[in-house]
């Protein structure tokens, strides 16, 4: 019979007095792992298939975005902010303009607050259609990703006509839009929103109600509604857990003080139940770009600004609701062309923190199923 010595025992488990028995293991998912969603290192504990402790490495995908706007004049920096949360570039640009104009003083004309909002509200589809489409890419089924990708794939050629790129699309001013709506812009809008409901209703049957799906995902990373305030989650995150909370109608800013935003609410707060906001919140943003596109008003699209922007010594906080929460600058002035300082409050960062919170206790398989849940972009997180 052979000796404990010639037996190939598996890393993690021990031999004492000829009985196995097992002990932690540590185990690096990423950063190269695609269900991390970018270079995320998660640096598990494991016992067997549970995993007991949890701790995110980030920083691999820093690029200092912070530094480089105090190294760039103010309207040069707008196009260093699609590149924070690279799957909502409208959505951060409007936040940085956002601020500049409120430290300046600049009210924006009422049809450069319209385009915001629609531009916006597009915004919110696509990255919550690249949010759902990896997600159930991640749990084992493919066609989901292909057919939500289709449709952003409308949302950017509508952007690419606005501004003349397709991802990176430095369409915000401070004062307003860069351009007006192209002839034709807004019917081609229209079609895609009459479009876009009619596949949405098919990617949600071939989603919701699926039983591999469902035993995924429900009952898995539930958060507690007062341990979501406590890890200061935004968004989705927090909505799925039963809080109403959302900036466009807690903090009204823009055309959003004059289009009412129904919050889309679940109280499970499990991974299903982010799922079920973020297909919620598309149709949501569909009906406000409809109500928007019905009411768009007439008149110029910006504001006269002096082409070296010099905002007053000061400082002031921007928040916007973004697709992942809120997503804010913190903008600092000494009463130069360059900003002092412009710190931005990513929700793909905050929203992190609760991660290893959420994934003790749990299988390795309910490890993906909650990463994707939370839908974090790593260019928000490192910037």
């Amino acid at each position: 019979m052979a000796t404990n010595q010639e037996i190939n025992i598996p890393v993690g488990i021990v031999s004492e007095g000829g009985e196995l028995k097992s002990q932690e293991m540590l185990l690096n998912l990423g950063p190269q792992h695609p269900s991390t969603h970018g270079v995320l290192r998660l640096l598990l504990t494991l016992e067997g298939e549970t995993v007991v402790d949890c701790t995110p490495v980030i920083g691999y995908l820093h690029r200092g975005i912070e530094k480089i706007l105090e190294n760039r004049p103010i309207m040069g920096g707008i196009r260093y902010m699609d590149n924070a949360d690279y799957l909502s570039p409208m959505l951060n640009e409007t936040a940085y303009a956002g601020a500049v104009e409120q430290l300046m003083g600049i009210e924006l004309p009422r049809r450069a607050q319209y385009i915001r909002l629609i531009t916006n509200e597009l915004q919110r589809i696509a990255s919550h259609l690249v949010a759902v489409g990896t997600y159930l890419l991640d749990l084992g089924a493919t066609t989901p990703v292909i057919w939500a990708f289709r449709d952003r794939e409308s949302i950017l050629s509508l952007f690419e006509a606005l501004g003349g790129s397709r991802f990176n699309v430095n369409y915000m001013r401070v004062g307003g839009v860069l351009h007006d709506l192209p002839k034709g812009w807004l019917k081609e809008c229209e079609e895609f929103l009459d479009q876009f409901e009619k596949s949405h209703a098919e990617l949600t049957a071939l989603i919701t109600g699926n039983e591999i799906f469902e035993a995924r995902t429900q009952g898995v990373g539930y958060i507690d509604p007062q341990q979501a305030l406590a890890y200061g989650l935004t968004g989705p995150m927090l909505r799925a857990s039963g809080i109403n909370w959302d900036l466009r109608v807690n903090r009204p800013y823009m055309a959003y003080r004059e289009i009412a935003v129904n919050p889309q609410v679940r109280q499970e707060g499990d991974c299903y139940a982010r799922y079920c906001v973020r297909m919620a919140e598309m149709l949501e943003s569909v009906r406000l770009c409809r109500e928007a596109i019905d009411k768009l008003p007439g008149g110029p699209i910006s504001t006269r600004t002096p082409i070296a922007l010099r905002p007053p010594r000061g400082e002031t906080y921007f928040a916007v609701e973004s697709s992942k929460g809120e997503l804010g600058v913190y903008f600092i002035s000494d009463g130069s062309e360059y900003p002092w300082r412009a710190k931005l409050r990513g929700p793909s960062f905050v929203n992190l923190q609760i991660v290893p919170e959420l994934l003790r206790g749990h299988k390795m398989s309910d490890t993906i199923a909650i990463m994707g849940s939370t839908d974090i972009v790593l260019g928000e997180v490192d910037r």
